[in-house]
């Protein structure tokens, strides 16, 4: 018998996708029919009509006579310019490439996961949505397999195969060449100032919006998170499709968070090397060769839960003057300080709806567990953690002392492994561990001095977690509520006190975020010192400016009184 799959703390109302996969020929898979579902006012197009379509858009005419002007080059130079880099970005859909992407990821997949489940309700809701609006797809951002496995998905369900923002893998032809035709389109990991490519970007993205072309995809973290723990976002791109509806290029859009999570990443190792700050592993045919080992392991289960569809028109009424968008402005593309606000404020949101979604695995509690230093019973991460007479413990534990950098190196890896995990449930701990702090610093009980402080702390690690601005209070209230369903505190109108078994969950939930603590500690006491360094030394630069000062001032007045003595003594001698 084989090994039973562990139960998900999740949604149950899924499907595996992989289950007919594993039953019927992957070959009549990718040939199926494929009729998926379009947009109602969508326009015919190609990737090439696409292409020709936004050279000959007018905003794209406007800048270039703009940047024309301004460095006094010919506009056809600038023309020249935008298209190659046109034909470095854009995607080259076609049915063939997505038919053989879909045959090799059918036959990868079902080697290395167990089971990818689906919400099916959400597919439902995608479907009526795909329909009625453009749609923005915002998946969160864990492995190299997010984009791979989403189109593997919709290809499954007969939706239509999204355009994917994509970084890197340019540098491998075949494969990117495969990509570009499965719906990717390539942006450059730097674009800095560069006002004509953020003009071509912005104007490709609003055309295939306006255009219905395809669902769009791009990461709202902006990223891969090597931590597992989620970003702040990133206002790019989604500030690109907020000013086409400001501007009434597209009656509304529809965004779609989307929470993708792994019982085991492919990457996981990828990541903490990278985190060590090891050298990169170069893109190319070669390393992609050497990946096929993954091929002989087990991944477990992959989740993809597909989030209620949030209106754009609906969250900008209310929160944006839209008077200020008129055809005067139709080429300003600098965003205001209150479209900021409201772009900070709904990627959050949509990174908040991610969580809420995401599904959590029994290894993700062990992790949190083990990284605690406490005795517990697990079999399936056998790179991670060991059984040794019955107790679980972290691989390479008891070579942490050794001298040797490999066996030190081996142990950073595991520790840093085990912490990814950990970190995918630290959305669910951060604010009752915030009021856990909160109620152990001010030691009072009553309920706004410790709102002060919660509030003070929420700012102070609002760059390392994701919390909706101006939602302070709302925060506090709830951690407070759950901090009192885990038995920790009692709560009245106007006091918070601890229960008897208070402490225990108070420090039990404290130590799960004691290495963040930690390392804001260590930034503090590197700063201070940085500064008390400074002062040091402003102040001998300016001890040894004033020395030279008063050594200058005297160096005349000395020379004066030896020559009116040489001239009193030569004056005597005369006589």
């Amino acid at each position: 018998m084989g090994l039973q799959e562990p139960l998900l703390i999740g949604r149950d109302d899924s499907d595996d996708v992989l289950e007919k996969r594993r039953i019927s020929s992957d070959l009549r898979f990718a040939l199926k029919t494929y009729s998926p579902v379009i947009y109602k006012s969508a326009s015919p197009c190609t990737s090439s009509m696409l292409k020709s379509i936004v050279l000959g858009s007018n905003h794209m005419n406007h800048v270039i006579c703009q940047l024309s002007d301004e460095w006094g080059e010919p506009a056809e130079t600038f023309r020249k310019k935008a298209t190659m880099i046109l034909e470095e970005m854009a995607d080259n859909l076609h049915l063939s490439a997505i038919r053989l992407l879909a045959f090799i990821l059918s036959k990868v997949f079902k080697r290395v996961f167990r089971r990818i489940r689906v919400n099916t309700e959400g597919i439902e809701r995608l479907k009526k949505a795909l329909s009625d609006n453009p749609v923005v797809l915002l998946p969160n951002h864990r492995s190299y397999m997010d984009f791979l496995i989403l189109s593997f998905v919709f290809y499954t369900y007969d939706l239509n195969i999204p355009v994917i923002a994509a970084r890197g893998l340019l540098e491998i032809k075949i494969l990117s060449t495969i990509l570009r035709r499965s719906g990717a389109f390539y942006i450059r990991r730097e674009i800095g100032t560069n006002k004509l490519y953020w003009a071509v970007l912005s104007e490709y993205v609003k055309t295939m919006l306006r255009m219905g072309y395809a669902p769009i995809e791009f990461y709202v973290e902006g990223a891969r998170s090597r931590s597992f723990k989620s970003l702040l976002p990133k206002l790019g791109l989604l500030n690109i499709v907020t000013d086409a509806f400001l501007k009434k290029e597209v009656a509304d859009v529809t965004l779609v968070p989307i929470s993708i999570t792994y019982e085991r990443p492919v990457d996981e190792t990828l990541h903490a090397h990278d985190l060590l700050g090891l050298p990169k592993i170069k893109e190319s045919m070669w390393a992609l060769f050497k990946a096929r080992k993954i091929l002989g392991q087990d991944f477990g289960t992959s989740s993809i839960h597909l989030g209620e569809p949030v209106s754009l028109k609906a969250l900008v009424q209310g929160d944006v003057n839209l008077s200020q968008y008129n055809l005067d402005h139709r080429y300003c593309n600098l965003p205001s300080q209150e479209i900021k606000a409201f772009l900070h404020h709904t990627g959050c949101r949509m990174i908040h709806l991610q969580e809420e979604n995401m599904v959590i695995s029994p290894f993700v509690l062990v992790a949190t567990i083990l990284m605690q230093k406490l005795i517990c019973s697990i079999s399936l991460h056998r790179n991670i953690v060991k059984i040794d007479n019955g107790k679980t413990m972290l691989v390479q534990e008891q070579q942490a002392d050794s001298s040797t950098d490999k066996h030190l190196m081996q142990y950073a890896v595991t520790v840093l492994t085990c912490s990814m995990y950990r970190n995918q449930i630290l959305h669910i701990f951060v604010r009752p561990a915030l009021a856990a702090m909160a109620l152990s610093f001010t030691n009072k009980t009553q309920k706004e001095e410790i709102f002060i402080c919660y509030s003070f702390l929420q700012d102070l690690f609002s760059s390392e977690f994701v919390f909706l601005p101006g939602n302070a209070k709302q925060d506090f209230e709830e951690a407070c509520h759950r901090l009192s369903e885990w038995g920790a505190v009692q709560i009245s109108k106007q006091n918070i006190e601890l229960t008897e078994t208070g402490p225990l969950v108070i420090f039990f939930i404290l130590s799960i975020f004691q290495p963040f603590l930690e390392g804001y500690q260590v930034c503090c006491t590197i700063y201070i010192c940085f500064l008390l360094m400074f002062w040091l030394i402003l102040y001998l630069i300016i001890v040894w400016l004033l020395i030279k000062e008063k050594e200058t001032i005297k160096g005349p007045e000395s020379s004066r009184l030896i020559s009116s003595k040489n001239r009193t003594l030569i004056k005597r001698r005369v006589k």
